[in-house]
């Protein structure tokens, strides 16, 4: 069921399958921000990762010698979640950890997904619980994806990400599978802006690491539109559209990253796996503002 928050310029629209953002529109121009999932190329706006971030080696991993299979980016996404509380601003989703959950993943967990929508900036906000007695293992994160372009006089290259601080950054390559393979390659040096071209994406995502920045902004040579993150807190960035023409692009801040080559396979060794203790709890909060 969808869901909607507006208030006097914005409003937005989420959907309680995967608790996944589907609107996010500038009411005076009805101006849609967030890609609209179009099933020919790629049929998701805005899900959301957990409890992995990425690939596993063949879609497995191994915890107390016994190996579980699940698939590219967790199963949050594809899990209907409640709706446990509704404001005139804030929407907050939980999902809970059941038989299902447990044959993937065996913890007993909790996880809140919170929109909070203030004028023309959303915020959005994991809340993970641990409701088990032992430790727990975990990756969360954001995949929002947006129109690109916004108006249909526009390109693709039109637009750009300049991040807050000037960065030199490589990217780190991922092989057929999905997995980190160990290179990098060079795609930003001692500048803020990069410039989107549809042919970063024939090697699939942008992954980043230990960035300078914990905010950017998806604008445009040829209007004032822009749309601006704020990801403190979270380690690593994705960047990515479909290979092609494909007029969007998913700008995601992740708590978690793909699993290597090489690997152990053991989920406490994965890079990036967070851990959380018996009755504790794990916040992150990103935000968007359109303008």
């Amino acid at each position: 069921m969808l869901h909607f928050l507006e208030n006097e310029t914005h409003k937005i629209g989420v959907e309680s399958h995967g608790a996944e953002l589907q609107h996010f529109i500038k009411k005076d121009e009805n101006l849609e921000f967030i890609w609209l999932a179009d099933p020919a190329v790629w049929n998701k706006h805005a899900p959301n990762l957990f409890p992995i971030v990425g690939e596993l080696p063949n879609q497995h991993y191994k915890y107390n010698d016994e190996t579980y299979q699940m698939k590219r980016h967790g199963f949050a996404r594809d899990k209907e979640f409640d709706l446990v509380e509704e404001h005139h601003n804030k929407l907050v989703f939980e999902l809970k950890y059941d038989e299902e959950t447990l044959e993937q993943y065996p913890f007993k967990f909790r996880l809140l997904i919170a929109y909070k929508l203030e004028y023309n900036k959303l915020e959005v906000t994991y809340l993970v619980r641990n409701e088990g007695d032992e430790l727990m293992w975990f990756s969360v994160g954001g995949h929002p994806g947006f129109n690109v372009p916004l108006y249909q006089n526009e390109q693709y290259t039109d637009y750009f990400i300049e991040f807050e601080e000037e960065e030199t950054l490589s990217r780190y390559l991922l092989n057929d599978d999905g997995l980190l393979n160990g290179d990098t390659e060079r795609v930003l040096q001692n500048s803020r802006l990069l410039p989107l071209n549809h042919q970063y994406f024939h090697k699939d995502a942008l992954v980043f690491k230990d960035l300078n920045s914990t905010k950017l902004v998806l604008a445009n040579h040829v209007n004032p539109r822009r749309v601006e993150l704020n990801f403190e807190g979270f380690p690593f960035l994705g960047i990515w559209s479909k290979p092609g023409p494909s007029p969007y692009i998913c700008i995601e801040p992740w708590c978690g990253i793909a699993s290597r080559v090489g690997e152990s396979g053991e989920l406490q060794d994965k890079e990036g796996i967070n851990e959380l203790g018996p009755e504790q709890a794990f916040e992150r909060t990103f935000t968007i503002a359109v303008y």
